[in-house]
């Protein structure tokens, strides 16, 4: 039941998103199952039928009803979909706190980077150079951007009391913008089954006032150890039960070097490697190349085109306004009218000659 009892907007929303999809299931779910009790005991056996035609085919209010009902039914659907698929997009930052508390535009969110380890969660707090494994607090009514990524697995980042679940994943990064409205402790977990120590990679989540979140911190940044480099690798082996780990300071872009999956001395970052792909490419002529405008071949191109048309001079009378077309060779053009009619083409070549061979 955490799930219909959110503390966090998003959350809130999510759970009236799916009553919405519940009573809209049983507008049809009700009215079937009442059917089939009304049908059973109006038709069955030994009960004379109060009227009965052999000859019936067909009944357009039967019709209407059994088509018109889920027909409206798919379409209310279609337009929910469609509005909560953009206003819950997790990469779209917060437009509000809560539904009676608009967010201006130029506030500055909370950003904290997750990271998905085996089986442990490791959180990042890079304005406050501190970083957690398996506890998260966060301060009431202030939004909230994740940057998630993983180390090894495909993982799923769940908090369902502050908004829903976002995949984690190697080599790439989710975001995740919510808020927490309201004081309280509860838990986040795995929600993609990821091996041996899957059932007990589990946060801590602490909602706290933002008087308390700063002593929070300053408590992590006076006691906690360093996590260097060499700790992160350490960290990094798989473990299960992991206790609650604090650390005071992070070695300097910890989060990126995880992304781009080059923590360890002496491993190129895959950014660089795609950046080295990508000069290597254009290089060699790849598809990253600037391609060159090909002149024999527009020349060729045009040449056909001039053969299959008759060479025609522009001829012009008070009295005709019809205007001709210039002759296919005649490279004088400039694209406008020679003529006395101001209304002639462009010469064929100079229609085609910005179109790739």
């Amino acid at each position: 039941m955490v799930v219909m009892n959110p503390t966090g907007d998003i959350a809130l929303q999510e759970r009236n998103l799916i009553l919405v999809a519940l009573g809209m299931m049983l507008l049809v779910v009700i009215p079937v199952l009442t059917l089939i009790v009304v049908f059973a005991f109006r038709y069955r056996k030994g009960r004379a039928p109060g009227r009965y035609d052999p000859n019936f085919t067909h009944s357009t209010p039967i019709e209407l009803v059994v088509w018109s009902i889920p027909l409206l039914i798919i379409a209310c659907l279609g337009v929910v979909t469609w509005i909560t698929t953009h206003s819950l997009d997790p990469f779209r930052p917060l437009d509000r706190i809560s539904a009676d508390k608009p967010l201006a535009k130029d506030h500055k969110p909370l950003d904290i980077q997750v990271v998905a380890m085996d089986w442990k969660w490791l959180f990042i707090y890079p304005e406050q150079g501190i970083a957690t494994v398996n506890e998260l607090a966060l301060p009431v009514d202030v939004p909230v951007r994740f940057s998630i990524t993983s180390t090894n697995q495909f993982n799923t980042f769940s908090a369902p009391t502050l908004a829903g679940m976002i995949y984690a994943m190697p080599g790439m990064k989710s975001m995740l913008h919510a808020v927490l409205n309201a004081p309280g402790d509860s838990w986040g977990y795995s929600g993609n089954y990821t091996g041996a120590g899957y059932s007990d990679m589990r946060f801590k989540l602490h909602g706290v006032d933002q008087a308390g979140f700063d002593q929070w911190a300053a408590g992590i940044r006076a006691a906690g150890e360093t996590l260097s480099t060499d700790r992160y690798v350490e960290l990094d082996k798989p473990s299960e039960k992991v206790p609650v780990m604090h650390f005071s300071t992070v070695a300097s872009g910890l989060f990126d070097r995880v992304l781009n999956r080059c923590v360890v001395a002496g491993t190129e970052c895959a950014a660089d490697i795609m950046k080295k792909d990508r000069a290597l490419d254009r290089d060699n002529g790849g598809i990253f190349a600037p391609q060159p405008m090909d002149h024999s071949a527009m020349q060729s191109s045009e040449g056909q085109m001039s053969q299959g048309m008759p060479s025609m001079s522009h001829t012009s009378t008070s009295g005709d306004v019809t205007a001709a077309v210039p002759a296919a060779h005649d490279h004088t053009n400039t694209g406008t009218n020679t003529g006395t009619n101001s209304g002639a083409l462009a010469a064929p070549e100079q229609q085609g000659s910005n179109a790739r061979p």
